[in-house]
């Protein structure tokens, strides 16, 4: 718990102010609200002795009112103040998670899911600002009213009565002890169950299309249908517990009660106790229900909070596996790469290697190629290059001679545009993905690049042009558009390495043709690594790096390659071989 209190008392010490302006107006407010039985009770004693003239009771009555006003007022004011702070720190708290998540490494996306991550900015979120802003109030209000409150009924009524009525009360606080902790653990399932429920549904409905094309809906109906009705269970459990104990504590307040008006009636009839006092007590009695039942709800919501926290922390507690630990003199990158015995196992996948023993040398300006089988490490080499992973080693992989950990981050990924195989699109018009991380291009910028990447006349075709909404993931558009767009989002950028992972698959062999003209036009003097399965891909790069299992199989230009009548060669026969059966099959059509 000591984790979780540090996590909120470092947001809560951002706006002290708030909580303490809060807690002043508060404690002025239940001062009066307390204040206020004492002057109802003078009344009483006043109107039954004869001892009250009109001018006094108006008085009297004036005062209350100007009572009723000034607590109005502060209690609006420790709301603004409680509320807005609390508002504030998840505010606060919501974007130092995304910030924190930005800095994670791919190993911690690999093992969590999105829709579970989803709910911790959703439904953790909202119970940490309940904890630090209503629970807060619950509880400082609760204490600071039933100080005041029994102070009052021991000074201006009787004490025996008090003991009376307190005892009963006490036995709330024994059962909240218990009730805190079998909340805390109840809520924490709820919780998982939720995450689960949203991660179901977040997955499901981006694999929509998938779910249709094999006909599972239904089987989909029933597994989300499954996880609901584990989340359902979960908050019932949660409910059961309140709607037991809420009811054992409106029994004791009735029993505190009852046993007040008994003993106070006694009281009052034997002349110890004014009626005056005795309309105060009870009063009092009615104020005291609100702090019992504040101590059930603030035992409730703390739980449920440290819950939630604990949750955040788990988060927190991560830390990024590639950390910047780059010269700062390092300005830029010119593009020279060099791999030295590259040897690169997945966590958890010691024993199988993804990358055995590669080295290669690609001067700046120079063309690499990279061609093999799938799982025969490509996209590994080149997301190792971007450092989205490290090498046990620092050596194995240089850039400009220098070792890859030595080249700051930010300047690493600045100047290393990528195509992935996935060809992510943002729910955004096709220029602002176009011009994702590029401030201030300008329009004629952005046609020259979807011209180079030969998606321009396409665009043009749509009701919007660049201004045309494209759906989640790019959804609404085919595959070769994604991945045209997606070449052009990187021409943008105008980096000295260019990494093409895969990026022409989905287009067709002109298409094709035609983009890798104008990448050698426009790349001269940049380096670029292109991953391909069609030798008409890569045949015209400097050197073609040949993987098979992970391990360096062969190396040079097309040429020398083919000359060797190996890998490479066997690959390019099959092709031709293939395409030499569709130009036959073409033309018997």
């Amino acid at each position: 718990m000591n984790k979780e209190l540090k996590l909120a008392g470092r947001y809560v010490g951002r706006y002290w102010y708030g909580y303490l302006f809060g807690i002043i107006s508060l404690t002025l407010v239940d001062m009066l609200v307390v204040r206020m039985p004492r002057i109802t009770g003078d009344i009483v004693d006043g109107l039954t002795a004869s001892t009250l003239d009109l001018a006094a009771l108006q008085g009297m009555l004036w005062h209350l009112l100007l009572l009723g006003l000034l607590v109005a007022v502060g209690r609006f004011g420790w709301r603004y103040c409680f509320f807005g702070a609390s508002r504030s720190i998840e505010r606060d708290l919501r974007n130092d998670l995304f910030g924190h998540l930005e800095t994670l490494s791919m190993r911690y996306y690999n093992e969590h899911k999105t829709g579970d991550l989803m709910a911790h900015f959703t439904s953790d979120l909202m119970t940490v600002r309940q904890l630090l802003g209503m629970t807060v109030i619950t509880t400082f209000d609760a204490s600071v009213e039933l100080v005041l409150v029994l102070t009052s009924m021991i000074l201006f009524v009787d004490w025996r009565l008090t003991l009376v009525a307190v005892i009963p009360l006490v036995l709330i606080i024994i059962g909240d002890v218990f009730f805190g902790k079998a909340m805390h653990r109840r809520f924490l399932e709820k919780q998982e169950a939720f995450s689960s429920l949203t991660d179901q549904t977040q997955e499901a409905i981006s694999g929509i299309r998938v779910i249709k094309a094999f006909v599972q809906e239904r089987k989909e109906l029933l597994s989300f249908a499954k996880a609901s009705r584990r989340c359902k269970d979960k908050n019932l459990a949660v409910a059961r517990l309140v709607s037991t104990v809420f009811p054992l504590l409106d029994l004791v307040i009735g029993v505190s009660t009852l046993l007040t008006l008994l003993y106070g009636g006694w009281l009052t009839i034997n002349g110890e106790i004014t009626l005056g006092q005795f309309v105060v007590f009870n009063s009092y009695i009615n104020m005291l229900v609100w702090p019992m039942i504040a101590v059930g709800e603030a035992v409730s919501s703390i739980s449920q909070g440290m819950a939630s926290l604990k949750r955040l922390n788990r988060i927190f507690d991560e830390q990024p596996d590639i950390r910047d630990e780059g010269d700062p003199a390092v300005k830029g990158l010119r593009g020279g790469i060099e791999l030295k015995g590259l040897t690169f196992a997945y966590p958890g996948a010691e024993e199988h290697p993804a990358l055995r023993d590669v080295s290669v040398t690609v001067a700046p300006g120079e063309t690499l190629a990279i061609i093999g089988r799938t799982g025969a490490g490509k996209s590994t080499l080149v997301s190792l290059v971007e450092r989205l992973w490290d090498t046990k080693t620092p050596d194995m992989v240089r850039l400009d001679g220098r070792p890859l950990r030595q080249i700051p981050l930010g300047v690493l990924h600045r100047d290393i545009a990528y195509v992935p195989q996935d060809n992510f699109l943002f729910s955004d018009t096709l220029e602002r993905n176009i011009t994702f991380g590029v401030d201030g291009a300008s329009h004629e910028a952005v046609v020259a690049a979807a011209e180079a990447a030969c998606i321009h006349d396409n665009i043009m075709e749509f009701p919007e042009n660049y201004q045309t909404l494209v759906g989640e993931r790019g959804v609404t558009i085919s595959g070769g558009q994604k991945q045209r767009v997606s070449i052009a989002r990187a021409l943008m950028r105008d980096a000295p390495i260019l990494i093409l992972d895969d990026a022409l698959s989905a287009v067709d062999t002109d298409t094709e043709e035609q983009i890798l003209h104008n990448l050698r036009q426009l790349r001269r003097g940049k380096t670029t690594l292109i991953i391909a399965h069609r030798v008409s891909t890569i045949q015209h790069a400097d050197h073609i790096l040949v993987l098979e299992d992970g391990a360096r199989a062969e190396y040079g230009t097309h040429e020398e390659l083919l000359a060797l009548g190996g890998v490479y060669r066997g690959i390019y026969d099959k092709q031709q071989l293939e395409k030499q059966l569709r130009e036959e099959g073409g033309e018997q059509a």
